[in-house]
């Protein structure tokens, strides 16, 4: 098993907390600090082969469509409203050009860019979600071990919404970002905050850590490190509100409380109130570009 920080490597690590797989498999893991970098990642880190199992689930709504119930009818509510948001993020004063959306899920995010006239490209993991893309938007999709045929400086835009997190090969994949993008190019990175006071304040059964499906786990520090040592120069960074409201109602059933949504959606909005002094929202859009 291999015990070395993600990022730079280094096996100098010390155990920020130690928690379970509340969502699916109630495994045990912890989460390490690299003394080295500060990045945190999640231990043991599950083989390619058998990462797949924890995403097996009918309530992993990223890659499920038309679920009935009230809570998958408001998600699906705030993710269509998100969609516009995200894409005025990742598209403002561009014109129209590439796109590429890594970890696409079943093609949400592509489908509203391809409306607007983007040529896009997704890239997507899982087999099931590829499927249901290809079913609803005209981009091809490829799997991610493709990136490295794809030609230098090819994109306008690259996104990756709640994805990186998720990234087994975090130098490789940052490295391709860097390649592939065009000189003045966008690079849109959406990540939880751990930083956040909802991430603060449920420590161990915060919902947005997510292990073992969500592997690295960043701040604005860590991040921008990590991209600028690639020549990639953060621009501005941007809020996700209603991840808090969602991420703090999954924290309320992982602590069995009942009424979980009202309580998460008392603790979310104390969350996006901190966050407007603070600045540390529970997720962060992060927009990079690459400089000549």
């Amino acid at each position: 098993m291999n015990n070395k920080c993600p990022w730079c490597e280094s096996d100098k690590a010390q155990i920020n907390l130690w928690l379970k797989d509340e969502f699916l498999s109630h495994e045990d893991f912890h989460i390490c600090e690299c003394l080295g970098c500060g990045l945190l990642y999640t231990m043991p880190r599950p083989n390619k082969d058998k990462i797949g199992a924890y995403y097996k689930s009918e309530e992993y709504y990223s890659h499920q469509e038309n679920k009935k119930g009230f809570i998958p009818k408001i998600y699906e509510t705030v993710k269509s409203f998100n969609l516009k948001n995200k894409y005025k993020m990742a598209t403002a004063e561009k014109t129209q050009g590439k796109l590429l959306d890594i970890g696409c899920g079943v093609g949400d995010f592509i489908h509203t860019a391809e409306q607007k006239g983007w040529e896009c490209l997704g890239v997507e993991p899982s087999e099931d979600a590829r499927n249901i893309a290809k079913t609803r938007i005209n981009a091809n999709i490829i799997e991610s071990e493709e990136l490295e045929q794809i030609p230098n400086e090819s994109f306008d835009v690259i996104t990756m919404w709640h994805v990186l997190e998720h990234v087994d090969n975090l130098k490789w994949q940052v490295e391709q970002l860097q390649r592939i993008v065009k000189q003045n190019g966008r690079i849109v990175i959406a990540v939880p905050n751990y930083k956040s006071y909802d991430g603060q304040f449920y420590e161990n059964l915060w919902a947005a850590y997510d292990v073992p499906r969500h592997l690295s786990h960043f701040n604005k520090s860590t991040i921008t490190k990590i991209f600028k040592s690639n020549g990639l120069e953060l621009k501005k960074t941007k809020k996700l509100t209603w991840d808090a409201y969602y991420i703090s109602y999954m924290s309320e059933q992982y602590k069995h409380h009942s009424f979980a949504l009202l309580r998460g959606a008392y603790r979310g909005f104390i969350s996006n109130c901190k966050a407007r002094r603070s600045g540390e929202w529970s997720s962060m859009v992060y927009v990079f570009e690459k400089k000549q």
